[in-house]
């Protein structure tokens, strides 16, 4: 350990720093898509292409939270248009924009926390 009881810089370490910050960007790409939509799918296509870098980790929970946020929330987006001429629509888009919201916050928070996303 080193004197001020931080641990020692390592290649493991630097890794799991590097996946932390990658998965903070993530959340931001998921936030901008609310402005520029297609950061949603970039930020997917980065989920499955770095997934196996942080498997077995804690923050690979963290990448399956996003993933699901994405196909869960495209799913009852379709939904939503498609009752949109019974008014119905309306209401499933506007709740999924709130549960997609509160996915990306309480992601981000736990992240923040160094804390693993729930499982399930």
């Amino acid at each position: 350990m080193n004197p001020d009881h931080t641990p020692a810089a390592s290649p493991g370490n630097e890794s799991l720093r590097s996946a932390r910050t990658l998965t903070a960007v993530i959340y931001g790409l998921q936030v901008a898509a609310f402005f520029l939509g297609i950061t949603a799918v970039i930020a997917l296509i980065i989920n499955y292409v770095k997934r196996g870098d942080v498997r077995g980790t804690w923050l690979e929970s963290h990448f399956r939270w996003q993933i699901r946020t994405f196909w869960f929330s495209l799913l009852w987006m379709i939904v939503g248009a498609a009752t949109v001429f019974v008014l119905v629509g309306y209401a499933i888009i506007a709740a999924n924009t709130i549960w997609v919201l509160y996915r990306i916050i309480k992601g981000w928070l736990r992240l923040n926390d160094s804390k693993p996303m729930y499982q399930g």
